[in-house]
């Protein structure tokens, strides 16, 4: 854009019991080139048992508190936030310091069409570091500097892997990290913030993330939003037994909201997660031969085929049959806000169906797909986008004319010729599947 930036910002700073970082923080901000008076710094306070006092600064600063009731970084997070008026919400954490061009970076990715913003951490020996030695430091004193540590190479490689995440996929969520991450207000706000039950360091974020992704959110690694982290990249803590037991803590957090390989290994483990990775909503009470079935057999039939071997959840409109049904993954009425937020995939049947010859979690793997006339499977953030991917059609006579040939198929309406193992197929990604057959089978039609 030309000209100087109108652009709000709200810097939202978590802090518990860190006077010395803070204070660093608080002067970095004194040296950012955005203009100043367009910044609103809210520090959201922990519990500290004495209040930070940030001072006097060239900006409007304040700070909101809540009670000491253990790490809740993700709820003070959202209390910051809440607390600002920024079109811009820019999270930094306390032990962090950014560059002077760290918010005009941030900005400018966003005028440039990003909803979510990832900057560049850097790492160094800040503790001795002093805020007028600070300012030296960002003035271009290289004495000045403190030492610095490496880069975490993981975080290195997925950003040039994944361009900036411009080419990320449904893991995109793995390359935020809350301590320089900023989103749009409106795109916060949507997707409600950070999940305040993560009461241990990390995870967080990535929840998050997760939901900013599947709301069709635009990412973006920003190298020029510098800020540098006191202390080495705790993730590469790879020999410290602290480190591995707050990983693994991390992850089981993360499986209770995250779905998918990463944080549950492959669907129908044997567990059952309240946000799946898939939503059926079924009508259990239209179609499907149900007038003349009145035990429901036929909705029962459909549910089982599509819980067999998937990380899915069935939401029944009716409700007739629940009854039948002894299964947590088995609910009445329409999904939670929060469900429909988490899952990646999502399927909507007027009448019941059953799949004969694939599973619901092999369907979702080539997503978006159609499955016969009533069975499509849709991606959560496609229904987001307009540039979503093109539908893959199949049906019980093979694949049709105007899709690219991915799945050979054969029409299985009660048949059990299942010699052949067809390769599902899209964007260059190749794997085995079996059975041979994939179709929507109606049961009126049986």
């Amino acid at each position: 854009m030309s000209g100087a930036s109108t652009t709000t910002v709200s810097v939202v700073v978590p802090h518990y019991e860190a006077p010395h970082d803070l204070s660093l923080l608080l002067t970095a901000l004194e040296l950012q080139d955005h203009p100043l008076h367009l910044l609103d710094v809210v520090v959201a306070d922990d519990g500290s048992a004495q209040a930070p006092d940030p001072g006097e600064r060239p900006y409007r600063v304040r700070v909101v508190a809540q009670a000491d009731e253990g790490f809740r970084a993700a709820a003070a997070r959202n209390l910051g936030a809440a607390a600002g008026s920024g079109e811009v919400v820019c999270f930094l954490d306390a032990d962090t310091v950014p560059e002077p061009g760290y918010v005009s970076a941030v900005v400018r990715a966003v005028e440039a069409g990003a909803d979510l913003v990832v900057g560049r951490r850097r790492h160094g020996d800040l503790a001795s570091t002093s805020p007028d030695q600070l300012r030296r430091w960002f003035g271009g004193d290289a004495a000045s500097a403190p030492e610095e540590f490496e880069e975490p190479a993981w975080l290195l490689e997925a950003y040039e892997r994944t361009d900036h995440l411009r080419t990320a996929g449904d893991d995109a969520y793995r390359f935020v990290i809350s301590a320089v991450l900023s989103t749009t207000r409106a795109l916060f706000e949507e997707v409600g913030g950070f999940e305040e039950t993560f009461t241990a360091y990390g995870g967080e974020d990535w929840e998050l993330a997760h939901r900013c992704w599947l709301a069709g959110a635009t990412f973006h690694h920003e190298r020029d939003a510098v800020a540098w982290h006191d202390g080495e990249d705790f993730a590469g803590r790879t020999d410290d037994d602290d480190a591995r037991r707050s990983r693994n803590v991390e992850g089981l957090a993360l499986a209770r909201f995250v779905a998918g390989p990463a944080t549950r290994g492959q669907p129908g483990g044997g567990l059952v997660w309240d946000h799946p990775d898939v939503v059926v909503v079924l009508d259990d009470a239209a179609g499907g031969g149900l007038a003349e079935d009145a035990d429901g057999a036929d909705a029962v039939a459909c549910v089982m085929s599509l819980l067999a071997g998937s990380d899915a959840g069935v939401w029944l409109r009716d409700g007739r049959v629940a009854a039948l049904l002894d299964d947590p993954r088995v609910h009445v009425g329409e999904p939670p806000r929060a469900v429909l937020g988490r899952c990646r995939y999502r399927v909507d049947l007027d009448r019941p169906v059953v799949l004969v010859g694939a599973t619901l979690a092999e369907l979702a793997e080539v997503a978006p797909v159609r499955v016969g006339e009533h069975l499509v499977v849709r991606r959560t953030r496609d229904d987001h986008r307009e540039d979503g991917a093109e539908v893959l059609v199949l049906d019980a006579d093979g694949v049709s004319a105007d899709v690219p040939r991915a799945v050979d198929l054969q029409r299985a309406w009660g048949r059990a010729d299942h010699q052949h193992e067809p390769r599902f197929q899209r964007s260059g990604h190749l794997s085995e599947r079996t059975p041979s057959s994939v179709t929507e089978r109606p049961i009126a039609s049986a």
